[in-house]
């Protein structure tokens, strides 16, 4: 750390205090190459990567059932992800109204469905109501996240400062007004990474979808490894989903901070230029007003 680095909370570090460091580092990364290279004996000495439990990712019938599972997951993530924040943006509506009915009705059903269990809901629907597996999948992970995002939106809205809603109210707009044009642009702004992240829980809570045989990405990852004749290859299908799961993850990340950026580009978001304050209009004695002198 440099002395232009420094801060009120961080005194630039002496040498002891780099060599110090420079120790911690390297203790470090030798502890995490040897925790790799423990993982990997023990990978090669289970017989993990012999020929017998890679074969099955060289066959096209696999390789189709895995890109078949991608793709249904890909299908149940953006109707979750948008029936999501559609009812999410529905109850935390209900939950800012001024109407008590309409706003206790909205608390409580934000409160039950935020508290009841995903796993639940996606069974409850696909037996209880004899839906199909996508649409019980789909309607479980939106009451879930649907739930959460409300109370995200309601706590972005009132997180913006209270004088933009009453300027606003000066001005002579509408509620609705003040709301759409107002507190939700301001608000997006501090609300989009927990969107986002609540996205990623959506993502993730699709592998779900196989305990009630939908064919997703998980299912068909669990049929490979339960195949006894490529000797049950579960930890190769396990190093071949994963990545998946997470560049997918990483990937909805990257394309947050891209709209993040491109709205903080925006002419609606952009700061506006202030001319520099001058003299005040000139009295009719001919001298600008000034303050009272005692």
């Amino acid at each position: 750390m440099t002395p232009a680095t420094a801060t009120a909370l961080y005194d630039v570090p002496g040498p002891r205090t780099r060599r110090r460091h420079r120790i911690y580092s390297v203790v470090a990364a030798a502890a995490i190459l040897g925790l790799l290279a423990w993982i990997l004996y023990l990978l090669f000495d289970t017989e993990q990567f012999t020929y017998t439990k890679w074969m099955p990712f060289a066959y096209k019938g696999i390789q189709e059932l895995l890109l078949r599972g991608l793709g249904n997951t890909l299908r149940a993530f953006a109707l979750a992800a948008a029936f999501s924040l559609v009812l999410g943006g529905v109850l935390a509506a209900g939950r800012l109204s001024e109407h008590r009915s309409l706003r206790v009705l909205a608390t409580v059903v934000v409160e039950f469905f935020r508290a009841m269990p995903v796993l639940v809901m996606i069974f409850f629907i696909f037996v209880a109501l004899r839906a199909q597996p996508l649409t019980a999948l789909v309607a479980g992970l939106t009451l879930y996240n649907g739930s959460v995002l409300a109370e995200v939106f309601r706590s972005g809205v009132n997180a913006v400062e209270r004088g933009q809603r009453e300027a606003a109210f000066a001005l002579g707009m509408r509620k609705t007004q003040v709301m759409v044009h107002v507190l939700v642009p301001q608000a997006v702004r501090a609300m989009l990474p927990a969107i986002i992240s609540q996205l990623v829980v959506a993502l993730k809570d699709t592998s779900l979808g196989y305990l009630i045989t939908y064919e997703e990405f998980l299912h068909a990852g669990k049929l490979i490894a339960s195949n006894l004749d490529y000797d049950l290859p579960f930890i190769p299908v396990v190093m071949v989903i994963s990545p998946i799961y997470i560049g997918m993850c990483m990937l909805l990340s990257w394309f947050a901070g891209r709209v993040s950026r491109w709205e903080r580009r925006s002419p609606k978001t952009r700061a506006v230029e202030l001319t520099a304050a001058g003299p005040g209009t000139p009295l009719p004695g001919g001298e600008p007003p000034t303050a009272l002198r005692p």
